[in-house]
């Protein structure tokens, strides 16, 4: 199969690292209408839980799950919080697929690389036997030695896991970091690959798209980009940048508009007149010249979207 026709699952997280957002906090009404719309846009997963509150937010993935029944639910459990059992058990009744997270940092516990192959080993042989759909996410992976990583992601999978997510944690990475480090995993590994990029350097998108080059099967994504600091890999900016590059993500494109602004609207975080894709300025011409021509001056079609160039009086 040529690499350009390889299906991408794009895994929505506004509704988890969207609240990180600095001022942003959605009701449980908020939320739901924010599924319904990633449902209606054909978004396949969204990440409902977060690790700080699994208890209280598996009660809102039960929602979602009786009122959306095709969006599927995931959410993440740090493996070494003294509740992780309790929250696995939970979490295994409620949701579609879970990620257990295991810091790589030697800043982070467990201190040890010896403590954290063993926590992964354990941990995960836990939830595999209460859970068939079990994945584990390695926050800093892009701040460690490739070879420590390449060793805890083969004890994840030895231990059951069905897919590892690989974390620009402090988004300090480059698209040349990522496609190495993605393509030396993909190479070696069996599991399915996803990444989760950070914005801080304003090369989530780029990232992104170096890691799908490089193998990777899935992208953790949030509308308009909320997250942590500078937030993350846009979920606009992905999944027309894959379409255009001919992967395919099952997202309905002509939908992104209006999800992007009932996000803005429902998080108070306005999206910039000059933001790829979904902007207000983004096919908005001043010399009438571009019209005659506009694919010379336009990244995409506004077709494919359901919007429509204007010229600037």
């Amino acid at each position: 199969m040529n690499q350009s026709t390889r299906k991408i699952t794009l895994r929505d997280s506004t509704l988890r690292e969207g609240l990180d957002t600095p001022g942003v906090a959605f009701s449980p009404e908020q939320k739901l209408r924010i599924a319904r719309l990633l449902d209606e846009a054909a978004i396949p997963e969204a990440e409902v839980v977060a690790p700080s509150r699994v208890l209280k937010d598996l009660e809102f993935a039960s929602t979602v799950k009786m009122q959306i029944p095709r969006l599927r639910t995931t959410g993440l459990i740090y493996a070494y919080s003294p509740q992780a059992r309790e929250e696995i058990s939970a979490a295994s009744g409620r949701l579609d697929h879970f990620d257990i997270l295991v810091p790589v940092s030697e800043r982070r516990r467990p201190f040890s690389r010896a403590d954290k192959l063993a926590l992964v080993s354990e941990i995960v042989e836990f939830a595999v036997a209460r859970h068939g759909d079990v994945g584990v996410g390695f926050p800093h992976s892009t701040q460690t030695d490739a070879q420590f990583l390449l060793e805890i992601c083969r004890r994840a999978t030895e231990a059951g896991a069905s897919r590892l997510i690989i974390y620009d944690t402090n988004g300090s990475a480059d698209p040349f970091i990522v496609q190495d480090l993605i393509s030396r995993l993909a190479g070696e590994i069996a599991a399915p690959i996803f990444f989760h990029g950070h914005n801080d350097l304003g090369l989530a998108t780029a990232n992104s798209l170096a890691a799908v080059r490089a193998g990777a099967a899935g992208l953790d994504v949030t509308v308009n980009g909320l997250g942590d600091r500078a937030g993350n890999a846009c979920l606009e900016q992905v999944a027309v940048a894959l379409h255009l590059r001919g992967f395919e993500t099952g997202i309905a494109l002509r939908k992104l508009t209006a999800l992007a602004a009932a996000v803005e609207k429902e998080s108070g975080v306005p999206v910039s007149k000059l933001a790829p894709v979904v902007g207000e300025f983004v096919v908005r011409h001043k010399s009438p010249s571009h019209l005659a021509d506009p694919d010379l001056f336009e990244a995409f079609d506004p077709e494919l979207i359901g919007i429509e160039r204007t010229l600037e009086p």
